[in-house]
């Protein structure tokens, strides 16, 4: 069997935001070795990156305890004002390590809070970027849901006429095409709407060239984990395109798939750390 043909996607692996997160984290530990330092929830979503954090002492809490001390860092998708309140109650330190582009949704979402327009935020309900803007955003309305299809709005349809003003703003690592689909429904049932498009630059620059990757491939890897949405959106994306497989990495990769393929385009979530992206093309070569 001749080895296949890779193309690496240029945007593949750890976003700034992802980056920014996990070195701040490791520099803590290096300047305060003596402190307990804490991460509340998984910093990202990757299980390698995890256990590295956890050899180098850098533990993952998914409660805040009643008594603490030392730090307690913030992952990069952001938490609710009063998570805040309790980490620092405990007796933590808090580092706040929010993507700046998730501090963005949250600011623009409790905007539109506090200017009375009825909130639609499109993503998923149970992600926890998506929990942190949505509490946000519920200090100051409550008229705020979440959505990501016309069924899931579709109950607020009364609620969403009566009020007038709509406002929308967008988890960083959604599908435009989730955007579009309830930005066009809005547009026949609210008499104004106003959108923010807060996909993450990075997010959009990956979709993109994912998709012209897929054009040319025979197949296409999606590398990172099934937990991590802009990974399992980028999946989704591109199974429209060419086969599409989404393996967490090298070992979930099954060699059969790889038979008569001629060229192999691999992409990587905002979550994927390179030395795995590595292993999978190492892999690839056989």
């Amino acid at each position: 069997m001749s080895n296949p043909n890779i193309k690496l996607a240029k945007f593949a692996g750890f976003c700034y935001g992802v980056k920014r997160a996990v070195e701040t984290a490791k520099k803590l530990k290096e300047e305060n070795p003596d402190k307990n330092i804490y991460i509340l929830g998984e910093l990202i979503h990757n299980t390698d990156v995890i256990k590295e954090l956890e050899n180098l002492g850098i533990k993952t809490i998914y409660e805040i305890p009643a008594k603490g001390e030392g730090i307690c860092i913030v992952r990069s998708h952001g938490e609710a004002p009063d998570v805040f309140e309790k980490i620092k109650n405990a007796g933590f330190e808090v580092v706040d390590l929010t993507c700046p582009d998730v501090k963005k949704v949250q600011q623009r979402a409790v905007e539109l809070a506090k200017n009375d327009y009825f909130v639609v935020i499109v993503g998923k309900p149970n992600h926890p970027e998506v929990i942190a803007i949505k509490a946000n955003a519920d200090l100051y309305s409550s008229n705020v849901v979440v959505a990501t299809t016309i069924e899931e709005l579709a109950p607020y349809e009364a609620q969403i006429k009566s009020h007038k003003k709509v406002g929308v703003v967008v988890q960083t690592t959604q599908m435009v095409s989730s955007l579009n689909l309830v930005v066009n429904y809005l547009n026949t049932i609210a008499k104004e709407v106003l959108i923010y498009n807060t996909i993450c630059q990075s997010t959009s620059m990956r979709q993109k060239e994912a998709k012209e990757l897929a054009k040319e491939s025979d197949l296409m890897i999606v590398v990172g984990s099934k937990k991590s949405a802009n990974t399992t959106h980028l999946a989704e994306i591109l199974k429209d395109c060419t086969k599409t497989i989404h393996i967490e990495n090298d070992k979930e990769l099954n060699k059969e798939l790889l038979k008569g393929v001629e060229t192999v385009g691999v992409t990587a979530g905002a979550s994927t750390p390179q030395s795995i992206i590595d292993k999978v093309i190492e892999r690839i070569r056989g």
